[in-house]
């Protein structure tokens, strides 16, 4: 079986359009000059300005700055003009313009499963520019449109391979690593534009929440992480704080308490420490025991 050849960018025919300009107009000043010494009409003379006029005068263009010029002849790839000015060329070639400029495309919001099966709404941002003309204009139907939807595909694709959140340690998640997730992001976009003549600049994530019937149950969730995250610090220091009073009312001699009077005292601290209230303290104002 053939396959089918890629196309691939060359440099198309093109000269200074400011020299082909002068040649021209002395040319023009030649047979002018002549037709006017010979002081009558010459068929052939007329005939002469003509041929040049129609020969030269249509190969001109101008190419703006980050634009080119993709050259047909009679249906076949014939090159690529990205010199900037006025140019010339064989005025048979068919000229079309593309921009090199670099554009932004901006995706809706996708509405995908994660890597966890929660729906999430998700979009993104992609900046490209055209890198091989030829590609671009030959190799699909509609750049432009291909890149919008090759985008959109590769961000169902890549969200479908990561969480939402950190559900487990060592977790690459969309929600916390947005540069791993934008680097492979754009990875994915470039694997398939490449084929097309793109070039992928950069790939971010711009929209990315839950889906609205699963909005406020993953909330509830985030939150009870975040209180007991919160819990796990507070406990940590609460008993380092009552490990450390026990240690200075033993060293200095302050008071001797019992098993008992130790453990009570531990149950006070941590719930003193501990509560997320104001606590009321009671004052013994009798004995010890």
């Amino acid at each position: 079986m053939k396959t089918v050849k890629e196309m691939k960018e060359k440099v198309g025919f093109s000269i200074s359009g400011y020299l082909v300009a002068s040649i021209f107009a002395a040319l023009i000043v030649i047979f002018v000059s002549n037709l006017v010494q010979m002081g009558e009409p010459n068929f052939w003379m007329v005939l002469c300005i003509a041929l040049t006029v129609i020969l030269f005068a249509p190969g001109f263009f101008m190419v703006q700055p980050k634009q080119a010029r993709v050259l047909t002849l009679f249906g076949s790839y014939v090159g690529t003009i990205k010199s900037t000015g006025l140019r010339w060329t064989i005025p048979l070639f068919i000229r079309r313009n593309i921009s090199l400029r670099i554009r932004n495309f901006e995706s809706g919001q996708l509405k995908v499963n994660d890597n966890h099966g929660n729906p999430i709404e998700i979009a993104t941002v992609v900046v490209w520019t055209v890198d091989d003309t030829a590609q671009a204009v030959f190799e699909v139907d509609d750049y432009e449109s291909y890149v919008s939807i090759q985008s959109e595909a590769a961000l169902r694709n890549m969200a479908t391979t990561y969480p939402y959140d950190i559900y487990e340690d060592g977790d690459i998640a969309l929600r916390s690593h947005t540069q791993v997730i934008s680097d492979a992001l754009t990875k994915e976009v470039q694997n398939r534009l490449e084929n097309a003549g793109m070039k992928v600049i950069e790939a971010r994530i711009s929209h990315l929440a839950y889906a609205p019937e699963i909005a406020n149950a993953m909330l509830q969730r985030q939150q009870a992480t975040a209180i007991i995250a919160a819990r796990e610090k507070i406990v940590q220091g609460a008993v380092g704080m009552v490990d450390l009073a026990l240690e200075q009312l033993a060293e200095k001699g302050i008071v001797e308490l019992d098993e008992e009077r130790k453990a009570a005292m531990v149950s006070n601290l941590l719930v003193v420490l501990c509560s997320d209230q104001n606590t009321q303290p009671i004052v013994n104002a009798g004995s010890l025991y």
